[in-house]
Formats: structure tokens, sequence, C-alpha cells
């Protein structure tokens, strides 16, 4: 793991836990599988504050124990999971797609099970129609029932599972003639090896969702613990669920390669790749380079009825598809009017080629991006090769050449006549290889969504005082508001604030903007860029 990948995991375990879980987890990070006593010595924290610190990350899924290296009766070691710590900065990227697909409902479910980690249905369901009443009209409440319609919805998508039962798994692990040697994991790998992983379990959920009292101080925070002390038992106490990010990944992943035919062709190329794509979803496999044949005719017939395309235009675009060089979609036969099917391996590949392109240009400009894009395409090419390919003057070239060869974007290669490496008798070859040089870029990518970060929270930091006192007079607007205050009442607090703060405030919120905005645009190249690292490797 790289410094700039644990620096980024201390930042969002910072920001969203505190300081304490930033300490415990950047250790184990950095040092591996850690028992108790160990992490408690590292880190010079209280024994009780460790214990509760990793209770928080396995809440979360950041975290697993292991039974200990050393045999029966040694103590479970600790481990954090830097891939489930870096999905944190997706989370937005999580809720707004629940948002898009399932509504309002969708959004506040996935929101709070991301939030708390793993809940069970019953729980999610009576938290999120208390949250969704609150915005109600007065007199209107959330049914229980239309909350659980969309908490199935999710999952017979896939977008929620069922967390793996721990206590069978401790059974299994538990052998009569345990060896040192077969240390395993206390939870299961994935969730997808559970039987009934996607199995809504029947909830008796009958009502509707609450609005929190706020006539008297301190009544609403007595009524946010009562369902803590709710006896009542609804049949799925001890099934907990969580997000399933894999699905959600395999949804961004057909997102861009369908935003970029629309880019590259027009919309409705677009819709005829996300018609095949969606044909496919259930029938590919999520490792698979390419989704399953599919036939001119099923796609006819599967197309939107508000496209009124013909077979002979369609036809026409599943050809101009298969001969563009992007080379999202392969014909695979002639059966059918032709089977054809979306090669997400290459998609991908072709995209994460334009991003290393993309951004050579923009550091290094229009001629270095050429000479890249040469040699992505040629593989192997000497330096008077290049200048004759790339029509740039020689000692041009050579300088770009050397500053890219500098910046490790283009990699030399010797190549001897003789087996004594004479200068005067090598080829010195100039070459690019797209995958450690996307793996270079998405360090890059690491490192600067942790600038990025730290800039926000240091911004935030210095106006604390300012933002304190604007949420304070929210607050007293807000409770005034509800309790039908005269508009001369409601001036006078907001005059409290005064114009030079107006501007301060303004200013900084936009400035928070824009860097969230940075974010979530590294966020994207970041996930393409993992995207083409994970699928090439499982391919080859």
């Amino acid at each position: 793991m790289t410094a700039s990948e644990v620096r980024l995991c201390g930042l969002l375990l910072r920001e969203h836990f505190g300081e304490v879980v930033e300490k415990v987890g950047t250790h184990l990070l950095s040092n591996g599988p850690q028992n108790l006593r160990t992490i408690v010595n590292a880190t010079g924290l209280p024994l009780d504050q460790v214990k509760k610190t990793l209770c928080v990350l396995m809440q979360q899924g950041a975290c697993t124990f292991y039974s200990g290296r050393k045999g029966p009766g040694s103590p479970a070691e600790y481990c954090a999971d830097r891939d489930r710590i870096l999905r944190i900065l997706r989370y937005p990227r999580y809720i707004y797609t629940a948002k898009t697909l399932y509504g309002d409902t969708g959004e506040l479910i996935v929101e709070e099970l991301l939030q708390r980690g793993h809940l069970p249905m019953s729980e999610t369901v009576k938290t999120v129609a208390d949250r969704l009443t609150q915005n109600m009209e007065e007199g209107q409440s959330m049914d229980y029932s239309e909350v659980s319609s969309s908490f199935s919805k999710l999952v017979e998508t896939h977008f929620l599972q069922r967390c793996p039962p721990v206590g069978v798994e401790k059974k299994a692990s538990s052998s009569d003639n345990p060896t040192p040697s077969s240390a395993e994991k206390t939870t299961p790998s994935s969730a997808e090896s559970f039987s009934e992983c996607y199995k809504v379990p029947h909830v008796t959920l009958i009502g509707r969702g609450k609005r929190p009292l706020v006539t008297e101080e301190g009544e609403e925070q007595r009524n946010a613990k009562k369902p803590r002390l709710d006896t009542q038992t609804h049949g799925d106490e001890a099934i907990y669920w969580q997000v399933n990010f894999e699905r959600f990944h395999l949804h961004f992943r057909d997102q861009t390669i369908i935003s970029a035919v629309a880019n590259k062709l027009d919309q409705t190329s677009s819709e005829i790749v996300r018609t095949m794509l969606r044909m496919s979803e259930v029938t590919t496999s999520p490792l698979a380079p390419c989704t399953k044949p599919l036939s001119a005719n099923e796609i006819f017939r599967s197309l939107p009825s508000s496209y009124n395309i013909q077979r002979q235009i369609l036809d026409q675009y599943l050809s101009l598809l298969v001969d563009d060089p992007m080379e999202f979609v392969g014909k695979a036969g002639e059966s059918g009017g032709g089977m054809f099917v979306v090669n997400l391996h290459r998609a991908l590949a072709n995209l994460a080629r334009a991003t290393l392109e993309s951004v050579v240009q923009e550091k290094f400009g229009s001629r270095s991006a050429r000479i890249f894009r040469l040699l992505l395409r040629t593989r192997h090419l000497e330096q008077k090769q290049v200048e004759d390919f790339a029509m740039i003057p020689a000692k041009e070239a050579k300088e770009m050449l050397y500053t890219l060869l500098s910046e490790n974007l283009v990699q030399l290669q010797e190549v001897p006549k003789t087996p004594d490496y004479a200068p005067s008798r090598t080829f010195y070859l100039y070459t690019v290889n797209q995958l450690p040089t996307a793996r270079m870029l998405l360090q890059n990518c690491y490192k600067s969504v942790g600038n990025l970060i730290e800039r926000r929270l240091f911004e935030t930091k210095e106006s604390k005082r300012l933002l304190e006192k604007s949420q304070r007079i929210e607050a007293i607007l807000a409770s005034l508001q509800a309790s039908g205050a005269e508009p001369e009442q409601l001036t006078e607090v907001e005059e409290m604030i005064t114009a030079p703060e107006k501007q301060q405030l303004d200013a900084l919120r936009l400035h928070v903007n824009k860097l969230d905005s940075a974010e979530n645009q590294v966020d994207e190249t970041i996930f393409l860029l993992e995207s083409y690292i994970f699928t090439t490797m499982t391919t080859n």
C-alpha cells in the first residue's frame, strides 16, 4: 500500500469518524494485521478507546478480524480494509444513484445503511419513514409498506444484500483439529457465497412514520431514543443488510460506457448500447470481458417504444458501432440478423487510454500528446521515427520525449545487437506501457483527492466560528417560523449576521462547493482507472 493511499484513508476516517479512528485505522493500514495489545501499545490510546474504535470500523465493514496466527488460544488479529475505506469517497455517488433509480425513499434507505454500516430491515424502514414524514405537510405521513416496497426493489436489483452470518462461519472455521497454519477469517470473504444473500424475510410492519415532538425542550431527543427501547419483534432481528458496492460499480461502469457512446456518436447509439447492457445484465458475469451475444432481432424488439427506429436503421447503427475505433460493440456471429456483444473490457481499456492522453495533453501540450498517442498505437519507435511520424522538429521531439521519460509516462527499452551493450550497437526504443502508466496516474489521483480534502478541512476550520454562528441563527429562525413568529422578529434575527459576514459565508460556500465538485470529478477518473486495472488483471 502506497503512502498516498494511507494518507487518503486517514483523511476520510478523520472526516467521518474523528481523529481517534483515524489513528487506529492508519496504524492498521501501515503495519498490517495486529492484535489488540499491539495496537494499544503502538497508538498509545486507552484500551477501552481502542476497543470502541475497532467496533466502529467493524460496524462499517472497514475492519475484519482473524483467528491468531500462532494457533488455538492466540489473540485475534485485526486488519483494516483499504478498499472499503476508500469507498467512503464514493458515498455521494451511491446516494445520488439510488435517488435517480428509486426516488427519495431509495435515497434515504441507502444513506441510512451507509451511515450505520448494517441494519435490520425493520429498523431501516422505521427510520426512513420517520425522516420522510418530517418533510411532509402537516397531517400527512409515510406508510411503512411503501418504504418496505422500495427496500424490496433495491434487494431484487441486488443494490442491497444480507450481511453474511458470522456465527455460522465461526462454527465452520473452528474444526476439531485446528492447526496454526489454517488460521482463517472469522467472516466470509464475500456475501455472494451466502445462499440467501438476496432473500427478503417476511417482516411484520404495520403503521406510519412519526413526527418528533418539539413542544418541550429535549422532547425530540427523548423520542429519538425510543426505538432503542422498543421491545416489539418484527421477525428479522438477526438479519442485517448492507449496501452491495459491487452492484453499484457495475451500474457506474455501464453508465460510463453509455455516456462515452453518446459523446462519441449520438443519443440513439447510446440508447442501443443501453438496451444491450440491460438485456444482458442478468446473464453476464461481473468479471466477463464482454456481454452474452444478442441477436439484432432481440435488440430491435427490446428497444424503448419511444424510439421509433426502423429495422434497417438499427442495422446501420450496429454496423457503425462495430466499425468504431473505440470498439464498444463487437460482432460475434451472423445468425438472427447478426449476433452482437458489448466489449466491456475493451471499452474500459480505450476509455482509460483516452484519459491518459487527455492528462498528457493538459499537462504537457498537444505536441507531447501527439507523441504519446503515437507511441500508444505503434508500441516501439526510435527517436528518429518519432520525429518523422509525429512531424515535429528533432530538437523539440527530443525535449518532449525526455520530459515524458522523466515523468515515467514513456519508457525506454534497449535492444542490443551484440552482448556487450555498446551504445553504438544498441537500438533505443521508446514505448508506453498502458497498465503501469494507469497505475501511476491512479496514485496521482489519490494524492489529488487527499489535497482537496485537506484544503476543504482547512477552509472550514478557519471559518469555524462564523459557520457555527450561521447554524445557530438558522436554528433560531426555524424554531421561530415553526412557532409562527412575526416578520419583524425574523428580520431582527437575520440581521445578527452582518453584511461582511454574509459575503464571507457566500465565498466560503462557493469555495467548498468547488472543492466538493473537484473531488467527485477526480473520483470518476479513479473509478475508471480502478475498473480498467481490475479487469486487466482478472482477464490476464
